[in-house]
């Protein structure tokens, strides 16, 4: 603890965004960065307490005061090394973890976190920078073969980890570049491609051979896949989008939003896409159902796109300004949020529920949504109730939805082998994160249900050491 005082003396500063009339017209990173020695004084209000709760409030576990102190006194080094002991890729998290670490963070008690998540991506940067971020060969060689399917942070920190303690890797993926939902499924506006590109080429570097184009289960059969690996890894997210059961939600212009935010990242990734395939907001009413990070994504998209309006639709009430009592630190904050892309301009509706779409010429032209209060009975379940006469009509040209997805895609690998899921079509392993087929593993968002990148790597890294095991034995 560099600076016993550092936390009294020093205001929480974060780095902000970009201006708005600057940032909303290009896709490049919206978040700022700090000079040096800003970050090292923000690193230097680490308290270093006695039981860090960040630390517990982290997935992977991360050790925030020895870092911050590094930080705090400049040796980048340290830094990147000491998160690098639990993190495998700590430029992605410090750029779109939504940092449960900094809601755990005891100077949170007076909501004045740590900025961890900022310190994180300075230190990741600076590693790079300085070249203290290398590919890392490998021990000796076990002969073990294994095959990772899913190039997204699972399958990347499990991969990553195999191939370090001697086994050869090889991740399969079934688009025509790796990096699975960080490569596709956000903006470039929050994790510019560059940064993917520049730790994949340090995997490839290190040892782990990248097979993309090819979707296992279709193109690859699991069968051959066993005749050829020591072990199978399933981590292939949970990219089953949920809809809505209501009328008209078939109509044109209505799509699943990560299909349209996969279109964009591909644009400027330098893909054509024919005109009649193109989803595109310009000059057109965009309403998007769902309030999570997804939907906030596709806001952003949207006003880069030149729309001529922006709603975000949520079915949940709106969260308080500050924690309710049955909301204490140091867990999660259910509190109101803004992104940077809801500055940019953008209605929020709370309490919204989305009764009907309705279309002329067979294209959607507006919705028809209702207000709603929820419920609590005896037992703490939820219920919502429409009030009365709040139904209304809004313009909509263009329908994002946003609604989270249901599970795994089952088609392809998940069928071939006859895997078990569990009630909610996630699949099901052991305490092991082996699947019901001997030899096939499983992590990631297809065990959990979408989560947080930082919970797709941690998971990535037990399936890792799981496997590890496994492979030794036979």
């Amino acid at each position: 603890m560099g600076n016993p005082n550092g936390f009294i003396q020093v205001k929480r500063k974060v780095a902000g965004y970009r201006p708005v009339n600057e940032r909303k017209h290009d896709f490049s990173e919206v978040e700022q960065t700090l000079d040096e020695q800003d970050r090292r004084d923000q690193a230097g209000r680490c308290m270093d307490c006695g039981v860090p709760f960040c630390q517990w409030g982290c997935p992977v576990m991360n050790n925030m005061p020895e870092w911050q102190d590094a930080i705090y006194r400049g040796d980048w080094k340290s830094a990147i090394d000491l998160l690098h002991v639990t993190n495998n890729f700590p430029e992605f998290t410090g750029r779109i973890c939504p940092a449960p670490c900094e809601h755990a963070c005891t100077l949170n008690i007076h909501e004045e976190p740590v900025t961890i998540r900022e310190n994180e991506a300075s230190a990741a940067e600076k590693g790079f920078e300085f070249g203290y971020v290398k590919p890392i060969p490998s021990g000796p060689r076990t002969g073990r073969k294994i095959a990772v399917v899913g190039s997204g942070p699972a399958g990347l920190a499990c991969g990553d980890l195999l191939n370090k303690w001697g086994h050869y890797v090889t991740v399969f993926e079934k688009d025509d570049a790796v990096g699975g939902l960080l490569r596709y499924g956000i903006p470039d506006f929050k994790l510019n491609k560059a940064i993917v590109d520049r730790r994949i080429s340090i995997l490839a570097q290190g040892g782990i051979r990248f097979k993309t184009n090819v979707h296992v289960g279709l193109d690859l059969s699991g069968s051959e896949m066993l005749g050829q690996y020591d072990a199978i890894c399933l981590t292939i997210g949970a990219m089953k989008s949920r809809s809505l059961d209501i009328e008209g939600i078939n109509l044109n212009g209505i799509h699943y939003a990560m299909d349209y935010l996969t279109q964009q990242n591909r644009i400027i990734h330098g893909s054509h896409v024919q005109e009649h395939m193109l989803i595109q907001a310009r000059d057109k009413d965009v309403v998007v159902i769902g309030g999570g990070d997804t939907g906030s994504d596709c806001v952003g998209t949207a006003i880069r796109q030149g729309a001529k309006s922006v709603t975000q639709l949520e079915i949940m009430p709106k969260p308080p300004e500050k924690r309710n009592s049955d909301n204490p630190w140091p867990y999660w904050a259910n509190i109101f949020r803004q992104s940077s892309s809801h500055e940019e301009g953008c209605e929020r509706m709370w309490g919204i529920l989305t009764k009907k779409c309705i279309g002329e010429a067979n294209r959607i032209k507006q919705l028809q949504i209702a207000d709603i209060k929820w419920l609590k009975d005896n037992d703490g379940r939820m219920s919502m109730e429409e009030i009365p006469d709040t139904s209304r009509m809004i313009n909509a040209d263009l329908v994002l939805l946003a609604l989270g997805f249901v599970h795994c895609i089952h088609e392809g690998i998940v069928n071939e082998f006859g895997l078990e899921c569990d009630h909610r079509g996630n699949i099901q392993v052991n305490q092991d994160f082996m699947t019901s087929k001997p030899g096939v593993f499983a992590a990631g968002d297809a065990v959990t249900g979408a989560s947080l990148v930082v919970r797709a790597i941690a998971q990535g890294r037990d399936l890792a050491r799981s496997v590890d095991a496994y492979v030794r034995k036979i």
